[in-house]
């Protein structure tokens, strides 16, 4: 069982999902995650960086068979020892479990790796510590991955994550502008409590039908179309895609930051704008 509450699933998290999930196959058991579930409204453990769709695909992705994520509220007054005695040995049959250096639990944090290694002992228990992950000399955290991310340091968000940082959020109505320049473009919006990428134009691909499609997007509040009014959209138009996708819960992922969001003076430059984008996440992907 690999403890955590794995918010990004970045390279850190994945080490010791991974340790679990070879250490079971080794010896012919099940490889489970123990997580908890926050409110959206929770700034506990900073923005969000993955739906909870995205979050059970990747687990699954990287081997786990169980996936327990009851509420935070449902045991976080649990104290160390019964944490490990109710839940860990009691309820789930833990045989083995895996944890990062800096993994604590119980009321209040009060339990560290050392203590958990005292309580599962006399258990029968086996604690497993994994070494944190590093990048560019430091430790691979989700703090760091939301920093990086609204800097528009796409490249080392991937990194961290160990894939390209993605949206799954479902495709909604927009002002029609995209149909009127000549680029037609889909909406998605950053529903609240999550992290967001720093305003600008991406280079991005869309899957669509199980077929992927090399995308533009736009991330900011539209100074151009918006006379004023706040509120960040996501919108991106799909080179060599034509069809109706209203409603669909599409996957983006986020390649490379191109330029930053501005006020054009009129809709030409925005069309050029536009153009100019796709031309270059043409070029980005045939490279």
């Amino acid at each position: 069982m690999a403890l955590g509450f794995f918010d990004g699933v970045h390279t850190g998290h994945q080490a010791v999902i991974r340790a679990a999930v070879q250490d079971a196959r080794a010896n012919g058991r099940a490889a489970a995650v123990f997580t908890f579930r926050l409110p959206l409204s929770s700034t506990m453990k900073g923005g969000r960086l993955l739906t909870e769709r995205q979050k059970h695909q990747i687990m699954e992705q990287l081997g786990v068979s169980y996936y327990m994520e009851p509420a935070f509220e449902a045991f976080c007054e649990y104290s160390p020892e019964a944490f490990v005695t109710e839940i860990l040995h009691g309820l789930y049959h833990a045989k083995a479990v895996f944890c990062g250096e800096n993994f604590t639990f119980g009321k209040k944090a009060a339990g560290n790796i050392e203590k958990l290694k005292e309580l599962c002992q006399p258990l029968g228990i086996q604690v497993v510590i994994v070494p944190m992950t590093t990048y560019k000399g430091e430790l691979v955290s989700s703090t760091r991955i939301r920093a990086a991310l609204n800097a528009g340091d796409i490249a080392s968000v991937n990194d961290m994550l160990g894939r390209p940082y993605a949206i799954d959020f479902p495709v909604q109505h927009g002002q029609g502008l995209g149909h009127v320049l000549g680029f037609p473009t889909i909406n998605q919006i950053y529903p609240e409590g999550f992290s967001e990428p720093k305003y600008g134009i991406y280079i991005t691909r869309i899957c669509i039908n199980d077929t992927w499609y090399i995308g533009a997007t736009g991330f900011g509040n539209r100074p151009t179309v918006n006379d004023g009014q706040q509120g960040a959209t996501c919108e991106t138009f799909i080179l060599d895609f034509d069809g109706q996708l209203y409603g669909e819960q599409l996957q983006l992922e986020f390649y490379q930051y191109i330029a930053p969001t501005r006020k054009f003076e009129n809709l030409q430059q925005l069309q050029d704008c536009i153009s100019n984008a796709a031309q270059q996440a043409r070029q980005y992907f045939a490279e």
